[in-house]
């Protein structure tokens, strides 16, 4: 079995003996063209801990999910049935979107097959869209948004990660009255670092520039309500656009963006992304839905407190054997090896030897010499889990003969 800890395991196993949940390895059995179901099927019947997984909050095995999507599945059935425009709306969809606008403090929201594609065809969209747009990107921004300013085809500043010096330098040289968008993140998925929200809303209103924020590795994590660090540091009404992803901590699949009304059926009635796509299923819609509630209630905060209480714990576990990890301010911890066959030869061994899976993270996803493991605790790896970890990277530490973290 597949699962966090023994906690979470116990409500897979009554899922599975209700016949409501199938597993992981018996979806796989027969798909031996996929070299991770390779590696899975030699530990079928074994219990393996997942450390990389972005569902965050365990959201995607959460029951009240499952059987919320289960019944829209009976309801509904599988599919959308075509696009947005054509057979594939429902009032499912406009429930989510404005759940997700209130959310998130905006007008109005629009819903994406993904997060990428939300990127992709909102970014493009926009800043065709305005006469003479600029875009100015943080250098590190995810490579969907990447290729919404490429797409867009208008011009383009990059600016040194979370360099607001810089950013401010560039955005000096172009007239107030230009159009021009600056586009960032709010969690940094493979430094873990937050992007400076409060100093670039502050610029963005100084040169007359849109806000567009990723808060793709935030939402359901971070504030009051769970919709993302704007939301943590009271700045969501302060930014123009928000973009983020059902497939992370929400723990469906699907993205979206929230803003102003005027600007939201601009992007519907222009992006091809949108448009020319069929939509998300009604189960997954419902899915999503019944998700987001969830976390923003009483027990959306409760998992949010065990789940940075974990991640807490941790790192100081990791810190106190010297691995070098990034002490990152976020829930995301990446573990630096510097070398990408060493990279795997750690996740191998990890595997082999103590039934821990994290995937090695190399080039082009990273920088070559910055191999590293992503490492994701949730609400439900206990201190147990921890220790486990801790001591299992510690000993291949030593195996493979890497360098630790510098004393200070």
């Amino acid at each position: 079995m597949f699962n966090y800890s023994d906690a979470f395991a116990s409500n897979i196993l009554a899922l599975k003996k209700e016949n409501r949940y199938r597993h992981f390895a018996e979806i796989q059995r027969d798909t031996t063209t996929f070299p991770i179901a390779q590696i899975f099927k030699r530990y079928e019947l074994e219990d393996v801990t997942i450390w990389c997984s972005n569902d965050y909050l365990g959201q995607g095995c959460n029951p009240v999910v499952l059987d919320a999507v289960c019944d829209a599945v009976r309801t509904y059935g599988a599919g959308a049935g075509g696009t947005r425009n054509i057979s594939g709306n429902s009032p499912l969809h406009r429930k989510l979107e404005c759940e997700l606008a209130d959310w998130h403090n905006k007008e109005a929201a629009l819903l994406f097959t993904s997060g990428y594609v939300a990127n992709d065809a909102a970014l493009s969209t926009i800043a065709r869209l305005l006469p003479n747009c600029i875009i100015f990107s943080d250098q590190k921004n995810h490579a969907s948004m990447i290729e919404g300013i490429r797409h867009s085809g208008v011009d383009k500043h990059i600016f040194e990660h979370n360099n607001v010096e810089q950013l401010e330098t560039l955005l000096k040289r172009v007239p107030v009255d230009q159009p021009k968008i600056i586009a960032f993140e709010s969690v940094y998925s493979m430094d873990g670092d937050f992007g400076p929200i409060d100093k670039i809303v502050a610029l963005a209103k100084k040169y007359g520039a849109l806000t567009y924020l990723d808060e793709v590795h935030a939402v359901g994590m971070y504030g009051p309500s769970g919709s993302g660090v704007a939301d943590k540091l009271g700045l969501a009404g302060e930014i123009d656009i928000i973009q983020a992803t059902l497939g992370k901590a929400i723990g469906c699949i699907g993205g979206y963006i929230a803003g102003n009304r005027t600007l939201i059926d601009v992007v519907r009635s222009h992006a091809a992304g949108f448009i020319f796509t069929t939509s998300l299923p009604p189960a997954v819609v419902t899915g999503a839905l019944v998700s987001v509630r969830y976390l923003r209630g009483p027990e959306g905060q409760e998992l949010r407190k065990r789940h940075q209480h974990n991640a807490k714990i941790l790192k100081e576990s990791l810190l106190s054997k010297r691995l070098p990890i990034v002490d990152s301010p976020s829930h995301i911890i990446p573990l630096i090896v510097g070398d990408a066959g060493k990279c795997m030869q750690v996740t191998e061994s990890l595997l082999e030897n103590h039934k821990i899976y994290i995937q090695p993270i190399n080039y082009p996803t990273v920088a070559k010499g910055s191999e590293r493991l992503r490492i994701t605790a949730t609400p439900f790896h206990n201190e147990e889990k921890i220790h486990q970890l801790t001591e299992a990277l510690d000993t291949i530490w030593n195996d493979l003969h890497l360098q630790r973290r510098r004393e200070r």
